[in-house]
């Protein structure tokens, strides 16, 4: 077996739980209104969570749109590897990035005193 083939199948199957899991906290925030997991630091939501939901909410969507799109386009035959694995690619990091950026505007960046 080459190692690029299970590289590939791995990337892909990788994709299904993601775009589960990044929709379902879309779900939980625009409609049960669920804001436990908003701009996450530390694993503590920030104290006005419901300020920051939006943005949440509107991470997740796109990113566990984007990839349904790339795992239907893929099924369908509609994509060739290198552009479906990039755009789930720069999908993931972004929403990594985007997500860990409003946790940390979300929690302020002043500098506390331990005491």
């Amino acid at each position: 077996m080459d190692v690029n083939v299970a590289i590939t199948w791995i990337l892909f199957l990788a994709l299904f739980p993601m775009a589960f899991f990044w929709l379902r906290r879309a779900w939980r925030i625009q409609v049960r209104r669920d804001y436990s997991e908003v701009a996450l630091k530390g694993g503590m939501p920030p104290e006005n969570a419901a300020a920051w939901a939006r943005w949440e909410m509107l991470i997740n969507a796109v990113a566990g749109l984007v990839v349904l799109y790339v795992i239907i386009a893929v099924a369908a035959g509609l994509l060739p590897y290198d552009t479906w694995s990039a755009i789930a690619g720069t999908t993931i990091w972004c929403k990594f990035f985007a997500s860990f950026a409003l946790g940390r505007h979300a929690h302020g960046f002043g500098v506390t005193k331990k005491r």
